[in-house]
């Protein structure tokens, strides 16, 4: 009898709750675990961390997360694939053997490099997002560039238990294991592009089981503080259906899946991968039991020859100050804070703004006629000097006596700002490694 492949998502951000992913591996009969723990601020952010501590620049929960699943992974003989080296693959390898060790464990742990391009990249190149030069953002903090499964194909040839990897494009964490197990042709497009959307469908974890979906009375989630994950029992023509654990919080339907299909998706027809143009639209869903939806037809075309690049770069100090008012007349001494910070920093920071928390601060205009019996006054400033962004909480702080009545609960702070803008780089000139350590 032919075994289906079954791969879970156990993380869909560098935070995310690590609970559902040990469910996964006791409970839904897996073949692989992902965790997919990277996005382009944090991996800038692993970057300086690296710089500061050779032996650092993996995910802060990395140690946290493989002492509660190491266990139940070789237990089950379950393979784990993760981005969460971030910025230092092997590092969190070597970390990874080392709580093995300390927990009586034997794995064989493989480390993917090669993402990491910031010797690379022309930074006289062109940013995508305006087409601007990119060398007007120095100081560069990292530059990585978004492999794909020809990256993790050669590791997951070597038996390894775990794969960790640096800045590998999310679908294709997913992805490379399908193609591995069926020993799919990666240049067959048009399957490339259906392993492709199981890999997004699954990328964010828990928003297709109804997290970042629910809206009570309109869209409602079932024991949404018991949200499960999901896991994808995947066919070798690239069918697979998309479920969770039967008695996990949470949902899998129709709508849960079409938003996640969308989600972060600009042109449907066209979603560029290191590994396929895909497209979705030619995608057919269909609820087929109760969280349980069938997803095939997804198709694609030739792999681009360039590779996407995040490039991280300190763009300054963000200065903040926050104090609460509350009362019937919460709302104008609220205003009138901010009529007296706006006065006292006008000639002093640039690039400054002031919001009432819950009644200006996402709209940046007053909602009707709300006038709430509490308000938050924010004030933040992105400053080219730190110098210049502990002003901005100072004054804030200083409207205790020298502003509205009743101010309370004051907070300030500083902190570097990480930007980040995208180019490309010919994949030719990219060379990955793969370091086998057991």
């Amino acid at each position: 009898m032919f075994i289906l492949l079954r791969i879970g998502s156990g993380a869909g951000f560098a935070g995310d709750r690590i609970e559902p992913a040990k469910a996964l591996v006791e409970e839904a009969k897996l073949d692989y675990l992902i965790l997919e723990c990277l996005a382009e601020r944090t991996i800038a952010l692993a970057q300086k961390q690296k710089r500061q501590n050779p032996e650092l620049g993996y995910n802060e929960y990395l140690e946290e997360r493989m002492r509660y699943l190491l266990p139940s992974l070789m237990n089950n003989k379950v393979r784990l694939i993760t981005n969460m080296g971030a910025a230092n693959p092997i590092g969190a390898a070597k970390k990874i053997l080392e709580i093995a060790h300390e927990m009586g464990l034997t794995c064989k742990v493989a480390a993917v490099t090669g993402d990491d391009v910031t010797e690379l990249l022309d930074f006289q190149g062109k940013k995508l997002e305006n087409n601007q030069s990119i060398d007007l953002f120095e100081p560069i903090i990292s530059a990585n560039a978004y492999l794909g499964i020809d990256a993790l194909l050669p590791a997951l040839d070597t038996d390894a238990d775990i794969i960790v990897t640096g800045r590998v494009a999310d679908p294709s964490l997913f992805l490379a294991p399908i193609v591995h197990n069926y020993n799919w042709d990666v240049e067959d497009y048009d399957l490339i592009g259906k392993g492709t959307l199981i890999g997004h469908l699954l990328e964010c974890a828990g928003q297709v089981t109804g997290g970042y979906f629910a809206d009570p009375g309109k869209k409602d989630v079932p024991r949404l503080a018991d949200l499960g994950f999901p896991f994808a029992i995947v066919e070798p023509d690239g069918k697979a259906i998309i479920t969770k654990l039967p008695n996990a919080g949470g949902t899998v339907n129709l709508q849960t899946v079409k938003e996640q299909l969308l989600y972060e998706v600009h042109d449907p027809k066209k979603y560029v991968t290191p590994d396929c143009i895909a497209n979705f639209s030619t995608a057919h869903l269909t609820e087929v039991a109760k969280d349980e939806v069938l997803v095939s037809g997804a198709t694609g075309t030739k792999r681009p020859d360039q590779l996407k690049v995040s490039v991280g770069y300190h763009a300054g100090y963000l200065g903040e100050g926050e104090i609460s008012y509350a009362g019937s007349t919460a709302l104008d001494r609220g205003k009138l804070a901010e009529d007296i910070v706006n006065e006292r920093l006008k000639d002093r920071v640039t690039n400054m703004k002031a919001d009432l928390i819950g009644v200006s601060s996402l709209h940046h205009g007053q909602f009707g006629h709300h006038h709430p019996y509490e308000v938050r006054l924010r004030v933040a400033s992105l400053c080219k000097t730190e110098e210049e962004a502990k002003i901005v909480g100072h004054e804030v702080e200083a409207l205790y006596t020298n502003g509205p009545a009743g101010g309370g609960g004051a907070r300030k702070r500083v902190e570097i700002v990480i930007g980040i803008v995208s180019t490309l780089i010919d994949r030719s000139t990219i060379e990955i490694k793969t370091d086998i350590l057991e």
